[in-house]
């Protein structure tokens, strides 16, 4: 069986990606039940928000054991490495870098001993004061009579680790997780949802803001939490609650103890409904798929076309078509057939190949389109590189008009809370108008919902969600340019090879000269 190897290609087309979904997290706590396969299961049900690498921690009782390496869940674990994983607390992770680069030490969960035990974390999200976090780690080792609190892990989630592991009282004597996490977790700031285990409790907690989604679910002899409702489905479990922004959970023996550690204000990511979380999960009491099927019908209204036929960019615009063809009248149709097995590959494309674009992953039904007058309706444009090879293909299967429709608004801020997103000089919305990027795609026109009507087909209320990428109004304070990025805390020579705006920032952990991703300047750069 292959092995992930940390030089899995993002896909077949590197110049066509897209945004990346935030990290999926789960935990379990079920004494007598398999919880090693409950959380394989229950990460393989958050696979597409994370195909980085995949990992997990149990714990007996006694100790906590990680497994974890590269690539998809199914290529992670099998039936021998889950059958070592015994005990009744486990929590698992499923990755996508957005701080910190693609390699195994950066793989989660985290681990890190404790002057009671030890710790494993999981995060899903992104943190604004990783350089202020590492500060702190790196006066919490002055301070900690030798514990070692390095380990080769670059990314934010490892020093949230390595603070809640090495928390004293006034005397010096050792604090437990539990006692730890009220004092560390404000501190926090940023994107995150964290499962976090000693070897006697499973924890969850939730930033303030509640950007990314996390779940509290019942089984019959144990709790579950989770990123999205679809996980708890998957596994049997039946949903209890959100985890409250602002919220820390604790699970044990003696049952679920709730804390909080902030004020709630909430500010949910609105991306979440428009593209990252699944069509069958629930956030925040509304089901996605509705929420797309409305942006759908909403667009209808806001932006009509004269055509004969509906069709979605699979998979993710087909709600959004199947709402805007019952909103328009027009009858919806199956114009492109998706190839579903393509996306991590070990093996990179010929010339040749990579020439056929976009048909690696999508083909037209020259049958159904020829002579037709389209709408395709698609989630978002990123760089318009898909979106232009699109219309060309169904040109070429014979279209007579493309009309594109876009369930969202033009993407045209960064992302600094678990998606990543291209810099803002990559964003083709950035720097030209609407009709512009019309013209660059080659479609007859080009459309996309406005932001109060992607808000409203949510039925959450505006004030209560995060809309940064598409309006750049930020939730939270962010840091000076050079604080922020993706590889912040990355070694110059683990660096991406290319496409990197570089900033120089003292190395808090002495590896040596950091340097920051892209991002950060031209992000707060306003026009």
């Amino acid at each position: 069986m292959p092995r992930g190897d940390g030089r899995l290609s993002h896909d077949l087309l590197p110049s066509e990606k897209g945004p990346q979904d935030a990290c999926g997290v789960f935990g379990v706590w079920a004494p007598g039940e398999e919880v090693a396969k409950l959380t394989y299961f229950g990460l393989y049900a958050l696979q597409h928000r994370g195909q980085e690498s995949a990992g997990i921690a149990v714990s007996n009782g006694s100790q906590i054991l990680v497994f974890k390496d590269m690539g998809l869940v199914s290529q992670v674990f099998d039936e021998t490495s889950l059958g070592s994983l015994r005990g009744h607390i486990a929590i698992g992770h499923a990755r996508y870098s957005t701080t910190g680069a693609s390699v195994w030490e950066n793989a989660q969960p985290t681990f890190r001993a404790t002057g009671h035990g030890s710790i494993a974390l999981g995060h899903n999200g992104n943190l604004v004061n990783t350089a202020e976090l590492a500060d702190l780690v790196a006066a919490q080792s002055t301070q900690s009579n030798g514990r070692a609190t390095r380990v080769a892990a670059t990314n934010d989630t490892d020093l949230v680790t390595a603070l809640l592991a090495g928390q004293a009282d006034e005397n010096g004597t050792p604090l437990t997780v539990e006692q730890a996490a009220p004092l560390v977790l404000p501190r926090v700031k940023g994107a995150f949802s964290f499962v976090f285990m000693d070897e006697h409790t499973l924890y969850a907690a939730r930033d303030a803001q509640g950007v990314r989604p996390l779940v509290l679910g019942r089984l019959e002899r144990g709790w579950v939490v989770a990123s999205e409702t679809s996980a708890l489905d998957i596994v049997g479990a039946s949903f209890i609650r959100e985890i409250e922004p602002g919220e820390l959970v604790a699970i044990d023996e003696d049952g679920l103890r709730s804390s909080r550690f902030a004020e709630a204000k909430p500010k949910g990511c609105v991306f979440e409904y428009v593209y990252l979380a699944r069509p069958d999960t629930d956030i925040a009491g509304r089901n996605v798929y509705l929420s797309r099927v409305e942006m759908g019908r909403k667009l209808a209204a806001e932006a009509p076309a004269d055509a004969d036929m509906v069709i979605a960019t699979p998979e993710s615009g087909t709600p959004a078509a199947i709402g805007y063809a019952e909103a328009s009248g027009i009858p919806y149709g199956s114009g492109l057939v998706k190839n579903s097995y393509v996306g991590r590959t070990f093996i990179q494309p010929s010339q040749t190949i990579r020439q056929l674009g976009i048909r690696l992953k999508l083909n037209p039904l020259k049958e159904v389109i020829s002579g037709k007058r389209l709408v395709v309706v698609d989630d978002s444009i990123v760089r318009g590189n898909t979106q232009r090879a699109l219309v060309r293909m169904l040109r070429e299967a014979g279209a007579a008009e493309v009309h594109v429709r876009i369930s969202s608004p033009p993407i045209k801020w960064p992302c600094f809370f678990g998606i990543d997103f291209a810099t803002r000089a990559e964003l083709i919305a950035n720097g030209l108008t609407v009709e512009e990027i019309g013209k660059s795609l080659g479609a007859d026109s080009l459309s996309y919902i406005s932001i109060d009507g992607m808000t409203e087909a949510t039925t959450i209320p505006k004030s209560q969600l995060c809309r940064a990428c598409f309006d750049g109004e930020y939730p939270m304070a962010l840091p000076d340019p050079e604080l922020l990025g993706k590889y912040l805390r990355e070694p110059e020579g683990r660096m991406p090879a290319s496409g990197q705006e570089q900033a120089t920032v003292p190395d808090v952990d002495g590896v040596g000269t950091l340097t920051a991703g892209v991002g950060g300047a031209d992000a707060l750069r306003r026009p």
